[in-house]
């Protein structure tokens, strides 16, 4: 029976799934053609560049839920301390609950570095730009609020790693929950 029709979004959020899972390196054409039910020419047509064409789909997708789901929400309506909450509800639903593994970290992992660092770069300088902006509108110092900004995006990420490695999600609910308190201090 032929693979039934999946729009180019659904095939890229197959292709997330799996490079979430295996890395770049790890991820091979039959895995990804086993999760979007599309032979390889299939693929192909979708991304001709192959698998880094899929892995650049993969991080500007991911790219655009963070700029739609939390970088946005931190520049919208309500208190700081409201949208601080919306950002961190936001990330606990793309890592659910700390059961899955970040793309973005899984690729630096994973030696897609040297072909994505720019793009990396970008989606992490977005998130802790934005992040700080919110924590200068609460009160805090530019330096100061920067700086708290990239250790929060730090310890979100290495909770995911922990929460991996450990096989147990509780690490990256207890740093989302002490987050909320912690950055408006």
């Amino acid at each position: 029976m032929p693979a039934p029709l999946l729009s180019k979004e659904e095939v890229i959020d197959r292709i997330v799934g799996v490079f979430r899972q295996k890395g770049y390196d790890g991820a091979s054409l039959a895995d990804l053609s086993a999760a979007t039910g599309l032979g390889r020419s299939s693929l192909y047509h979708y991304f001709p560049g192959g698998k880094q064409d899929m892995a650049l789909a993969a991080i500007d997708q991911v790219g655009q839920w963070v700029e739609q789901n939390i970088v946005q929400p931190l520049d919208g309506d309500g208190t700081p301390a409201e949208r601080l909450a919306r950002m961190l509800a936001a990330i606990d639903r793309l890592y659910a609950g700390g059961e899955e593994a970040c793309l973005l970290g899984t690729l630096v992992l994973s030696g897609g570095l040297p072909l994505f660092q720019e793009s990396l770069r970008r989606a992490f300088l977005t998130w802790i730009a934005a992040l700080a902006k919110l924590l200068v509108e609460a009160g805090q110092a530019p330096e100061m609020a920067h700086a708290r900004a990239e250790d929060a995006v730090l310890r979100i990420h290495g909770a995911l790693v922990l929460a991996g490695g450990l096989g147990d999600p509780t690490p990256f609910r207890r740093v989302l929950a002490r987050l909320q308190a912690e950055l408006l201090a």
